[in-house]
């Protein structure tokens, strides 16, 4: 049986467009052993954490045992807000987000539903590999951010792309390999 994976798109008028080459890639990279789930995420255009958190519990609850989640931009900070939450304990393989915006910058970036709680390290599913990742050149979410989920994430492994933008170029190859490591 193939390793189950979820791809949670970003968040925006056309994300799950422009996100479905993320999905392509990480499809490609990772080969017939994994199957790629990638489902269009309610009201893409004006994100609500309940909605969001609500769809993505129920396709973790199909997937089976210890599936992959994959969060991209919104998509990222949504799942690492449902991880870090002291009331979730669904058990999961690996937890891999890329380009998330980090909702404590200032007022531009704030959304408090999505807001880490100080103390998200604690309560984050101890043992369960957590993966960051961030282009140097995105165009969207400055690389600060990376640096602010790392200070408040340190159990997580950094990967700063260079020449890499909000897409990663539309390239999943260390996403993939990180989530091939897995075994």
């Amino acid at each position: 049986m193939a390793k189950q994976v979820l791809l949670i798109q970003g968040g925006s008028e056309g994300a799950y467009k422009y996100d479905a080459k993320l999905a392509d890639s990480l499809r490609s990279k990772l080969g017939p052993t994994y199957e790629v789930r990638y489902p269009a995420m309610p009201n893409e255009e004006n994100p609500d954490y309940k909605s969001w958190k609500h769809f993505i519990l129920r396709e973790v609850l199909q997937m089976g045992k210890n599936p992959i989640l994959v969060g991209h931009s919104i998509g990222a900070s949504v799942l690492i807000r449902i991880l870090a939450d002291r009331n979730q304990r669904q058990p999961i393989a690996g937890a891999f987000l890329i380009a998330g915006p980090f909702w404590h910058d200032h007022e531009f970036w704030r959304w408090d539903e999505v807001a880490l709680p100080h103390d998200a390290a604690d309560h984050y599913p101890h043992g369960v590999p957590l993966f960051l990742y961030h282009g140097e050149d995105d165009e969207v979410v400055p690389v600060s951010h990376l640096v602010m989920y790392a200070k408040a994430l340190p159990q997580a492994v950094v990967r700063r792309l260079p020449g890499r933008n909000h897409q990663l170029n539309d390239n999943m190859s260390e996403v993939a390999r990180d989530i091939e490591s897995l075994g």
